[in-house]
């Protein structure tokens, strides 16, 4: 009897069940929900970025654009987060052929303006690993318009969880209590519109007539800048190079608008850049004196540094055994003995000799120190050895400052993203439930204040003659 057929429906029947089990723990998302807040924090568009996919960035805060303060760190974009103010533009200045090429999405969300900024740098960064869901999703919004590639950002439910998965629990009610008030304001406007129209009554004999209405007064274009805003807006805008040109994406305009010109295209795209930053820091930086009032920040996306000292180490690690293959019997006692000591520590603190890379060209590189290893002359073998134990200190030490680091990175994710309203919620109503609220307000059995209390204890007093100390 042939059991192979029954197996394959008996697994192609528990496959069925299983998917059926993972749509009913996962419905499809057919309606989409709103984007909450989150913080403009390196440590936290870090995370986005993983939870995105995109493998081995990280963003850095830059307190200077000069080049002492970001040429060593050869970032493959910009961010730049300011207070939003209403900008006027023209669309005569997208209209750019080479802009067609870049990937840019409209931001149609309002708090999404930290995701869109991401995406509009990093899709425009071929020598970053955007993973699989990333490239997937550039390949299938590639033909489309700024706005439907903005609407396909808004649609999608990876986007959307790995940036509500960094917002404050309070954030994320904020965001769906903003979306119900949009949506009831909407209804109420429309059924407003549909209300019949009252028709102008003639004013009996004897009775006054209404008080004429105030005409409105004209606001000229400079009052309109200088009036202050009711609610503060943060606004990320992304600068990228791509195809031989220096760009701006602003999410909010029509399309990418061209900083600069790589001449020749290998050049230093900072030095383009450069000047249209502190054009944005001056138009933007603070209405304080001197501009004191900093109101903007600037993130770099430079590669991990945590894989860049791990590749290091990793490297180190190699090297130690291609010299240890070449170096004679008795070696060990021609070397430092403190040296010696620390490389058994090593040994004892990673005995694996061969951990994870993650640079594209740690093969070539580790190559490369072979054969410059093998052609070495052997005086020189012990001074390399002694030299590589030194590095793998430095770099061991780099590395576990990184973990450190990642750990304090997520402690403070699990603390901000914490829902503490349940417990303090709890908390209240037990207090009350056990009847020590009142006590704890000050208040009697009837709601009222209690004079005298521990609250009113705790405040200054006036003199009794109501005069002050002089």
């Amino acid at each position: 009897m042939d059991l192979q057929p029954q197996l394959s429906s008996v697994s192609q029947d528990a496959s069925q069940a299983q998917d059926e089990r993972n749509e009913a723990k996962d419905p499809l998302d057919l309606v989409g929900g709103p984007f909450a807040v989150i913080e403009s924090d390196p440590g936290v568009f870090t995370s986005l970025t993983r939870k995105l996919g995109v493998r081995n960035i990280e963003l850095v805060e830059l307190y200077d654009i000069e080049p002492w303060a970001v040429d060593h760190l050869n970032p493959h974009g910009l961010i730049f987060c300011f207070l939003w103010r209403k900008d006027n533009h023209r669309p005569t200045e997208f209209e750019d052929p080479a802009a067609e090429r870049v990937w840019f999405a409209n931001q149609l969300s309002d708090d999404a303006c930290a995701s869109h900024a991401i995406l509009n740098v990093v899709l425009n960064c071929p020598e970053i690993d955007i993973g699989v869901n990333l490239q997937m999703f550039k390949e299938d919004t590639q033909n489309m318009t700024p706005v439907m590639r903005g609407l396909a950002v808004t649609n999608s439910p990876l986007l959307r969880q790995a940036h509500n998965s960094l917002a404050r629990p309070a954030d994320q009610r904020g965001a769906l209590n903003a979306l119900a008030t949009t949506t009831l304001d909407i209804a109420k406007s429309k059924l407003k519109a549909k209300a019949p129209v009252k028709t102008k009554t003639t004013p009996k004999r004897g009775t006054k007539p209404p008080p004429a209405k105030r005409a409105k007064t004209v606001v000229t274009k400079d009052e309109q800048e200088d009036e202050p805003e009711g609610d503060e807006a943060y606004h990320f805008v992304g600068y990228v190079p791509a195809y031989g040109k220096v760009w701006e994406l602003d999410g909010l305009k029509s399309g990418p608008l061209e900083v600069g010109e790589l001449s020749p295209p290998n050049s230093d795209w900072m030095n383009i850049a450069r000047p249209a930053l502190r054009m944005k820091m001056e138009k933007y930086g603070g209405s304080a004196e001197g501009g004191s009032n900093i109101r903007f920040s600037l993130l770099a996306i430079v590669d991990g540094v945590y894989e860049k000292a791990s590749d290091e180490l990793e490297l180190l690690k190699r090297e130690r055994i291609a010299l240890e293959n070449r170096l004679e019997v008795g070696w060990e006692i021609k070397v430092d003995p403190a040296l010696m000591v620390s490389a058994r520590d090593l040994n004892n603190a990673s005995p694996s000799s061969t951990g994870t890379t993650y640079a594209k060209d740690f093969g070539a590189r580790k190559q490369d120190m072979n054969i410059k290893i093998l052609d070495m002359p052997e005086r020189n073998l012990i001074p390399a050895w002694e030299a590589c134990i030194r590095n793998t200190l430095r770099a061991k030490v780099a590395v576990e400052d990184e973990v450190e680091k990642g750990m304090k990175s997520n402690a403070d994710h699990v603390k901000r993203t914490f829902d503490y309203e349940p417990f303090f919620t709890s908390l209240i109503e037990r207090l009350h439930s056990e009847g020590l609220l009142s006590a704890l307000l000050d208040l009697d059995e009837n709601g009222r204040k209690i004079k005298g209390g521990s609250n009113d204890m705790n405040k200054p007093k006036a003199p009794a003659n109501g005069k002050g100390k002089h």
